[in-house]
């Protein structure tokens, strides 16, 4: 990847305000790297626990989506040396794909990741960016780009909020 592509190097606690319980506001393209302009809005619930004394973690998320509720998981998993998290997402409606991770970790309160695809036989470089506002909110967005991270599509942005 290029050097414009460059992630900061994580911590083992960089999920950590992370877990617990939350309820997900998404807003989503309907689809991707076509020009559409129409988004899907809906709900959700998430939960995080960690894994392996901290060193991964899993969250059982629920969407409300538009055309069916169904589920999905994220898998974390950090790698001491090289001071990086992948991220992967296994859609309970696809049950046999788990896909490229995306890799990176965090800078202060704002975690950039960063993975190669295709998409339709078209390279393509997918961003996930975390940016923690407080003990009890929190974003997350994911783009995408044709052009090596020149210019980006966001396709789907979610805010959390903490559930007692």
């Amino acid at each position: 990847m290029s050097d414009r592509l460059a992630t900061p190097k994580g911590s083992v606690t960089d999920f950590d305000f992370l877990v617990g319980r939350w309820r997900v506001h998404h807003r989503r393209l309907d689809r991707y790297l076509v020009g559409s302009t129409n988004w899907q809005e809906f709900g959700g619930e998430s939960t995080l626990q960690k894994l392996l004394g901290g060193q991964a973690n899993v969250d059982d998320n629920v969407l409300h989506h538009p055309s069916g509720t169904y589920r999905a998981a994220t898998l974390r998993a950090f790698d001491p040396g090289r001071r990086a998290w992948s991220i992967w997402w296994l859609d309970g409606r696809y049950p046999t794909t788990l896909g490229s991770p995306v890799v990176g970790g965090f800078d202060g309160s704002r975690g950039t990741f960063y993975a190669e695809d295709r998409i339709d036989g078209k390279r393509v470089v997918t961003r996930f960016l975390w940016l923690s506002e407080g003990p009890d909110l929190c974003r997350w967005e994911q783009a995408a780009s044709t052009d090596a991270g020149a210019t980006w599509e966001t396709n789907w942005r979610m805010r959390f909020e903490r559930l007692a």
